[in-house]
């Protein structure tokens, strides 16, 4: 998700030629300046967040349905488990440029706070009328359902400059979220106690470099990811009557689980290397290679607002309710219907419709960056200065080809 913008990332050519002064074809300045590279996206990323936005819309699905199935409440907690910080953490790794200029302080209003305060409005409205809810409310300051990654996002690409600023980042942010672990009632305003339990994947993604992920999809931890993952879903089928899953949700204190307050740091420490290493062996099997789902990856923002309006939808009129939807084909078709609903969601006409909420551009909205507008004036003035050259050339070359005729 989210990060929820447009991810792109240079190609191998195009770092090596970042990190080379000079390029192999030969000296730059007897050639002039060449034009900037466009910037081409990494498939492997693209891949990644379209999975994980398949499996976070799998688990919002199944989320009515796992009451009577043990398998499926197993299945549910093992997605939970890195389905968010996997996406978290690619969100972190997109993040790591942002440096709170004019320019990028602009694309997170228009692409994270604008789609924040339009669904974080739309989201109780479609209750009050799908649902006849009259008392639904709309709360800027207390994100509804799925709306709370936004306003995460936002706050945690805010203080990006400060983590990229000191020494010990990831100690500290996993430090922060084993205090709000055991701070009861921190509040539901803007997600705090969500925005906290979840910083320490972000701030990670920060810490990232392409080679850490190549690392992890080398072919030997592809398939180590399998037994993993098996011990994994065995060890949650165990789990389910033993654990609350209200820690999977990273929303509540040990003390509003009826816990002592110890238990929240000594759990936020097991799940952050429990989801670590779900998260390596899920980007392990993420194909590298341009596949069919590829170009989705760019609509994951379509695809996580919008896919909630169906499972609200469903959960309003009571169809999880039908008792062959809580049976294993009833389970299955819920799954393959809800993975290709957001797989639709993700595509070009769909982001083509909603660009107007998700991408804005406001530019009515934002003052011109100073610096821009000197750069401007600058061209201005030298395409000037050219002009007037060039015409003061033309005219001495006339005079001397008039003064040779004479002659």
């Amino acid at each position: 998700m989210f990060h929820a913008a447009p991810s792109l990332v240079p190609s191998p050519r195009s770092l090596q030629n970042q990190n080379d002064p000079h390029d192999q074809s030969g000296d730059r300045s007897a050639q002039g300046p060449s034009p900037r590279p466009a910037a081409r996206r990494d498939a492997f990323f693209d891949n990644a967040k379209y999975l994980a936005i398949v499996l976070v819309a799998v688990g919002h699905s199944w989320e009515p349905l796992k009451g009577g199935s043990r398998v499926l409440q197993a299945a549910y907690m093992l997605v939970y488990t890195f389905h968010m910080p996997a996406f978290i953490v690619v969100s972190g790794f997109f993040s790591r440029s942002f440096d709170a200029s004019p320019s990028r302080l602009k694309r997170l209003v228009t692409g994270v706070a604008v789609p924040y305060v339009v669904f974080e409005s739309a989201y109780p409205l479609f209750k009050r009328f799908v649902d006849h809810d009259p008392q639904a409310a709309i709360t800027l300051l207390d994100p509804y359902y799925l709306t709370w990654f936004l306003c995460a996002l936002f706050i945690w690409r805010l203080t990006t400059p400060i983590w990229k600023m000191v020494r010990y980042p990831l100690p500290i942010a996993l430090g922060m979220a084993m205090l709000a672990s055991l701070t009861p009632y921190l509040g539901a305003d803007l997600a705090l106690q969500r925005v906290l339990q979840f910083l320490p994947y972000f701030v990670l993604g920060l810490c990232l470099r392409p080679e850490h992920f190549r690392l992890v999809r080398r072919r030997s931890v592809r398939i180590a990811a399998v037994p993993v993952f098996a011990f994994s879903l065995a060890f949650c089928w165990w789990a389910v009557p033993r654990m609350d899953t209200g820690w999977l949700y990273h929303r509540s204190s040990a003390q509003e689980l009826g816990l002592p307050w110890w238990v929240g740091p000594a759990m936020q420490l097991a799940l952050f290397g429990c989801s670590l290493l779900l998260t390596a062996c899920f980007f392990s099997w993420v194909p590298g290679r341009t596949m069919w789902f590829t170009t989705l990856g760019a609509g994951t923002l379509c695809g996580y607002l919008l896919h909630g309006f169906l499972i609200k939808t469903a959960d309003y009129r009571g169809w999880f309710d039908h008792r062959a939807l809580h049976r294993p084909l009833g389970e299955i078709a819920v799954t393959v219907t809800i993975a290709a609903a957001v797989t639709l969601l993700c595509t070009p006409p769909v982001r083509r419709v909603f660009r107007f909420v998700m991408e804005p551009r406001m530019d009515w909205a934002f003052k011109r960056d100073a610096a821009e507008l000197a750069r401007e004036r600058e061209k201005h003035e030298h395409a000037q200065t050219q002009t007037q050259t060039q015409t003061q050339d033309h005219g001495q070359d006339g005079r001397e080809k008039l003064g040779a005729q004479e002659v």
